[in-house]
Parts: C-alpha cells; structure tokens; sequence
C-alpha cells in the first residue's frame, strides 16, 4: 500500500516556521504539565510504523483542524480509560493553541478495550451515532460529554448515553434506533484493530503524521509541553 500522505504546505521554509512555533507552544504549555500528566506516562515517539498501516486521513474521519495541516495528530480512544480522559484535555489545550491554527489538526479514532471497559464499545457507537444525526460538531459535542460527566473505569450509567444526545438537541429516538441497530459497530472494530496493528499498548494510544506521511506511535500519556515536542520532531523530519 501507498505510506500514509499528508498534504505540505509550503517548502523547507514552512517547516522550520513550523518546528519554531511548535517549540512555542511547548514553552506556553509547560505550566500544565504538572496537572495533566497524572497518567501513565508514555516514553516518547516509537520508531516509525510501517507504510500503510495507519490510514491516512479522509472526509470520513472526526477532525479537529484542517484537512491539508501539515501534521495530523490521531488519537485512538476508549471512552471509559481514565488516562484517555486526562488526555483528551491535554490535546484540547494543544490544538487550541492559536499560534498552530492551521498547521495540526487532530483526528479521534476509536480504541475500546472491551476485556477492560465493556461499556466502552457502546459508547464509542453511541458518538458515531451522534455524528450521524448531527454531523461531526455533534460528534464532538458528544465525545466531549462523556468525557466530561464519566467517573471512568466502567463507571458511566448507560441511560446518559440517550440523555447526553437529548442535551444536544438530538432526536432521542432517532439515537437510540441508531445505538440498537449496531451499525458502527465495524467502524468501531476497524478503528481499533488498525490501533493494534500500529503497535498500540493500550489507551491513549496516538500516532502523529508528518509532513512525509511518516507515522510516529506514542504509546500512553505524555504532557502538553511533551507533544509540542515531539510533534516538533517529527515536523522536522
């Protein structure tokens, strides 16, 4: 298969504007990392996954960003792993940088760990149902949600799953016709074994595209400053 391509923006030029920024917002983002490095800790970028492993992105993905950002960040997620929910601010804080606007977008897969989190597998369909009702703002809205009112580790009662769509102006039983029938359930699945054929470990586990189409895994949870980072690295390269 074809490696993974990103759209460049500009030359050699660009990426060095690019890689300065970055280091910026790792400087700007350094008083967080006492608060939202709580998990367990990543090691850093692996080495590069093999081309074709990880799907570039397409219209079909969740994304938050641009479509021809020179980096992508891609988060595979299980809505009930703790550290997935630290994490999901860490990469909020991140993206919303206003210096990175228009340089990285980021791009929400799904990474349910079923043996650990079984409610997780649902509530990964139950936001791909609100993205079909209500478009990606919604599936994001969503996402966002759960995130915010689960305790984590198994603990989030089904019945918020509809009451979060109703929050969100969605048709509840339009929602739940869609929960029921089951059919994201292989988006669902082809999210995660991509994850696992990638190299993932566990949750959050994240792959950043560069400039190249280069893939770059981070397994676990890294700080605000740690990504900006790394993500400089792999702009570089």
């Amino acid at each position: 298969m074809d490696q993974p391509h990103v759209e460049q923006r500009g030359g050699s030029g660009a990426v060095i504007g690019l890689v300065v920024l970055l280091v910026a917002a790792a400087v700007a983002l350094r008083w967080m990392t006492a608060t939202l490095s709580q998990g367990t800790p990543a090691s850093g970028r692996g080495a590069p996954i093999a081309p074709g492993v990880v799907r570039p992105p397409s219209p079909q993905d969740h994304r938050r960003g641009p479509a021809n950002a020179p980096i992508t960040v891609v988060e595979y997620v299980d809505l009930e792993c703790p550290y997935c929910k630290q994490f999901h601010a860490t990469l909020q804080a991140f993206v919303n940088q206003p210096d990175l606007a228009g340089h990285v977008a980021w791009v929400y897969r799904h990474l349910p760990v079923a043996e650990v989190h079984p409610k997780a597998r649902r509530e990964a369909e139950a936001a791909e149902c609100a993205g079909e009702l209500g478009g990606d703002d919604k599936f994001w809205a969503y996402v966002d949600r759960v995130f915010a009112v689960t305790p984590s580790n198994n603990g989030l009662d089904p019945a918020q799953l509809p009451a979060i769509a109703g929050q969100l102006g969605l048709d509840r039983d339009a929602f739940l016709s869609c929960l029921d029938s089951g059919r994201h359930r292989a988006r669902v699945d082809a999210d995660a074994d991509e994850a696992y054929r990638a190299g993932a470990e566990g949750t959050p586990f994240t792959v950043v595209l560069g400039p190249t189409g280069r893939a770059y895994p981070i397994n676990g949870v890294v700080s605000p400053e740690e990504l900006a980072l790394i993500v400089a690295q792999v702009a570089q390269e």
